[in-house]
């Protein structure tokens, strides 16, 4: 315990803490914004005339696209962030995120642009997904890789805790705006001004990162042997049924994640006629269940395991899946927020954990690569299309089947979890 409060009060520690935690939550900021959005305006703005759940899941198909690009980003940066190194691959995935973020601040709409506004859009939305693919694998290395022996998930939780802190800067810029402009300002230009800040997050987080050393893990790994050719080759030949369990072992989080946030926003404003201040307001606080969450499982997966925390939260999911429709459904502000803050309460307990179990995976050569692929294409099976599906499930069948879905992602990340019991250390 001595070792890792000193370790804590390392300068060292403290930078490499603070860039893990900076870094991810810009990148969670930028990513969320779009999501936001994507649920408020975007149908509207960038898609022709038609119903509002038409424009809706056309919005919703274009916020799908990151996670394809996220698989290619993780293989991308993960191929430079195992040969070359961890600082200098945070840092590009880091810029590609933020100019791509801000780009969309000066897009044309549907209106005056025609079908070239939702190209540009989806281009650009891409981008995000590129640079986010390579961003939480080396922020969960550069904190894991630095720990203490017995810290790992507590200094891995702070990459994590980014999520929360992005997404409170995000909603709690939207709320503010939606209280300040009237809709019409807010439809006319108003939403282009958290894409604009963005810029200033993002020369935050570079300032933080230019900072850092490698890793220990990463220079005893190119002492020992020069690095792997194809990082993406070798893990899917050494590594595949870790990179396998791994990739469906974090299909809850996502799931959880955006059936909370972006489907819950955009079902509640447009169906259950709540206003979009109102919702927004009760998801800023219940964020902060996530938060905690977070911190309760970093401590017990350090007393016990990662893995053994991470089914405790699958089993809290699937809970949490069979109260979605009574809560979400019930008419009560009061109910949806319980609902909110029980379903992000959880996901910290299936989202918490990742930082340290997905590196335990694989060897420092391949760490890079094995974690992100694994975290981004399960990000496309529970996160991708969960928007999409969730509408399409409650236009035909209401809110229980979405509560189903939920459940459902659940139990796949649980039994994903079973056999994977070995853990790498170093």
């Amino acid at each position: 315990m001595s070792q890792g409060i000193e370790a804590l009060k390392a300068p060292s520690n403290r930078r490499v803490l603070g860039a893990s935690l900076v870094g991810t939550a810009v990148e969670f900021y930028d990513f969320y914004i779009y999501a936001t959005a994507a649920a408020l305006v975007f149908g509207p703005l960038f898609f022709p005339a038609a119903s509002p759940s038409a424009q809706l899941l056309s919005s919703y198909a274009t916020f799908a696209i990151a996670f394809f690009a996220r698989p290619v980003g993780a293989a991308l940066f993960g191929h430079y962030g195992d040969r070359i190194g961890r600082k200098s691959t945070l840092v590009a995935s880091l810029m590609l995120m933020g100019v791509s973020t801000f780009a969309i601040a000066f897009l044309p709409t549907y209106a005056t642009a025609g079908w070239i506004a939702p190209a540009l859009l989806c281009l650009l939305r891409f981008g995000q997904g590129l640079g986010l693919g390579g961003e939480w694998g080396g922020a969960a290395l550069l904190a894991v890789e630095n720990a203490p022996p017995g810290w790992k998930a507590r200094f891995g939780m702070f990459p994590q805790l980014g999520a929360p802190v992005g997404f409170i800067a995000a909603n709690g810029l939207f709320l503010i705006l939606g209280l300040l402009l009237t809709p019409e300002q807010f439809i006319a230009w108003g939403w282009r001004i958290p894409f604009l800040l963005s810029a200033v997050l993002v020369g935050v987080g570079l300032w933080v990162r230019l900072k850092l050393t490698e890793t220990p893990a990463f220079s005893k790994a190119l002492e020992e042997a020069p690095p792997p050719k194809t990082p993406l080759f070798e893990l899917l030949a050494r590594h595949p049924l870790e990179t396998l369990g791994g990739t469906f072992a974090v299909v809850a989080c996502f799931a959880t994640y955006y059936l909370s946030t972006s489907f819950a926003l955009g079902y509640g404003v447009t169906t259950l006629g709540y206003s979009r201040e109102a919702f927004l307001a009760i998801q800023l606080g219940a964020i902060l269940f996530m938060a905690v969450g977070i911190i309760i499982a970093g401590y017990w997966s350090d007393a016990t395991t990662p893995r053994g925390v991470l089914m405790w939260g699958c089993g809290m999911v699937i809970v949490a899946g069979l109260l979605l429709a009574p809560m979400l459904g019930s008419g009560s502000l009061l109910l949806v927020f319980g609902f909110l803050s029980l379903s992000l309460f959880c996901m910290g307990f299936v989202y918490g954990p990742l930082g340290a179990f997905l590196p335990g995976l694989f060897p420092a050569r391949v760490r890079y690569t094995g974690a992100s692929v694994a975290f981004n294409v399960g990000g496309i099976l529970g996160g991708g299309l969960a928007p999409l599906v969730a509408q399409l499930l409650a236009d035909r069948g209401g809110l229980v089947p979405v509560g189903f879905y939920l459940g459902a992602a659940a139990l796949v990340s649980l039994v994903a979890l079973a056999p994977l019991r070995r853990t790498v250390e170093d």
